[in-house]
């Protein structure tokens, strides 16, 4: 993506001498290409994430001598990008990424960290999720070498937590809307763990249905080949490629490269950039750059540190990457022939209600159902411990009343009206529910607050408020879904169950 004219100009004015700026990188069809030469463009990425002698948050970007130290060694690779899991936004990261964009390499970028992420076990969609990746989308959006980013990794990883795959979809929508609603156009994808009772449903299911919540691309993690005895057959490479080979939108191995014979070999990439891959796969990311505690890594590095020493992968990795040069096609001369997927249905290995995504979270809506409690919290800033008492009792009391407001049920395509508030928002609406029938407003090791006077006299009106991508509110319960309570069948340890039912997670 590219400064829009008149932030290049405030650009401009700042600078004494023009920097440079890499060539922007677009879709068309199933491919990834060059806009300016118009070549196709091909992955050769490692996953950068070191966590050796980190203190605090991880954010490799934020390192200044761990960048220059690191970037030398991406050129001496031939290497064109990097995926980075985690950062902090708060933190600087012009000179690390000018050091990057003067190397030639681009970033694919995860939007979730492990603080504000997608659960698999409790999926929400909320508010202060949305929030915090939007800050993220803000900071980094404004670097031409950011060329893509992943709103979740390996988020599914069984058929109990499909689930969850709603909620990513929801967030590919909503994050798609807010990058393009700021004059940006990076794409936005989703990278899977290869599990062989679910992938062919979720590789339908991100590409499937409305064109705005499908993935823009889509990466799967894949660590099956392993060692030179293994080939394009044995290791299952050919199989996984033949299920993309009708895809509408890009495929890449987000992360690749089995550790279980090492020193690796990569003969992998022989195949991902030759004939057998080439023509349905646009590159991969080996996974990884550092050695840390899983023994993946190419060389052994430290936080801060200039030290660095190569590990028996990285002279293999040189070697095996300069004899591979992958021939793709022109811009002008491809014609995409992929097709949209069709939606998975319910079943034992899905639960998903695929035509309904959970709701774009609303800010306004969810402050004016707080406006309108009786009983709430007297802080929405919990303690670890008020966080843990808060969770028991929201699943003893919506295993005895209705939370169908901040419950769903993806089976069904229920999202409750408050689903998509604040875990602390959620459960202050429970307290209130409780309160209306037992009028009690006490909860064990927890400070709760009732309130005389609400400001807000009519909850319903809160539904008309705009959500926090200004448009304009509705009732979030489909109508399809009232005939059965979401939460009459959720146990009362609040946990998401196989069938897609949650009243949950709601002080998590």
């Amino acid at each position: 993506m590219k400064f829009s004219a008149l932030a290049a100009a405030c650009v401009g004015a700042m600078v004494a001498a023009p920097t440079f700026a890499l060539d922007n990188i677009v879709i068309k069809g199933s491919k990834f290409f060059n806009e300016k030469t118009g070549e196709q463009f091909f992955f050769k990425g490692v996953a950068y994430q070191p966590r050796t002698g980190v203190s605090g948050d991880l954010d490799p970007l934020a390192d200044p001598i761990g960048c220059k130290r690191d970037v030398a060694v991406f050129k001496e690779l031939g290497l064109n990008s990097i995926r980075v899991y985690e950062v902090d936004y708060s933190k600087d990261h012009d000179e690390c990424m000018k050091m990057l964009e003067d190397a030639g390499i681009y970033l694919v970028l995860d939007m979730p960290s492990p603080k504000y992420a997608i659960n698999r076990a409790q999926p929400y969609w909320d508010e202060e999720l949305m929030g915090e990746w939007k800050k993220k989308v803000d900071v980094f959006s404004k670097y031409s070498n950011l060329l893509a980013w992943i709103a979740g990794n390996e988020v599914t990883n069984d058929k109990d937590t499909t689930p969850a795959s709603a909620f990513v979809k929801a967030a590919i929508r909503d994050m798609k809307a807010y990058i393009k609603s700021k004059g940006h156009s990076t794409p936005v994808g989703y990278a899977d763990n290869d599990d062989m009772n679910i992938r062919m449903n979720l590789i339908d299911y991100f590409n499937c249905g409305d064109e705005a919540a499908r993935a823009d691309f889509y990466g799967i993690n894949i660590y099956r080949w392993c060692g030179d005895k293994t080939t394009f057959k044995t290791s299952g490479y050919e199989d996984v490629t033949k299920n993309m080979t009708d895809y509408s939108i890009p495929s890449l191995l987000t992360e690749f490269g089995c550790n279980k014979v090492r020193p690796r070999t990569f003969p992998e990439l022989k195949s991902l950039y030759g004939s057998d891959m080439n023509t349905v796969f646009s590159g991969g990311i080996m996974y990884e750059y550092s050695e840390e505690d899983n023994d993946y890594g190419i060389v052994s590095v430290s936080y801060g540190n200039s030290k660095l020493t190569k590990t028996g992968d990285y002279d293999n990795l040189k070697k095996t990457l300069a004899a591979v040069n992958p021939k793709g096609v022109k811009m002008s001369d491809y014609k995409p022939a992929g097709k949209e997927s069709t939606c998975p249905s319910v079943g034992p290995n899905w639960h998903i209600k695929s035509d309904v995504l959970p709701p774009t979270p609303s800010t306004a809506r969810c402050s004016c159902m707080m406006d309108s409690l009786s009983c709430t919290l007297a802080s929405t800033t919990l303690t670890k411990e008020e966080g843990t008492s808060l969770g028991e009792a929201m699943g003893y009391i919506c295993g005895q009343t209705s939370c169908d407001g901040v419950s769903h049920n993806t089976t069904k395509g229920f999202y409750g009206d408050y689903s998509a508030c604040s875990s602390a928002h959620r459960s202050a609406w429970v307290l209130n529910e409780n309160y209306g029938k037992s009028k009690k407003c006490e909860v064990d090791g927890v400070k709760t607050t009732s309130v005389k006077s609400p400001k807000q006299k009519d909850q319903g009106s809160c539904l008309k408020m705009k959500d926090d991508l200004n448009n304009a509110g509705a009732s979030s319960t489909t109508s399809d879904s009232k005939s059965k309570s979401p939460s009459s069948s959720s146990s009362s340890s609040g946990k998401t169950s196989a069938s897609g039912n949650s009243a949950s997670s709601i002080a998590s």
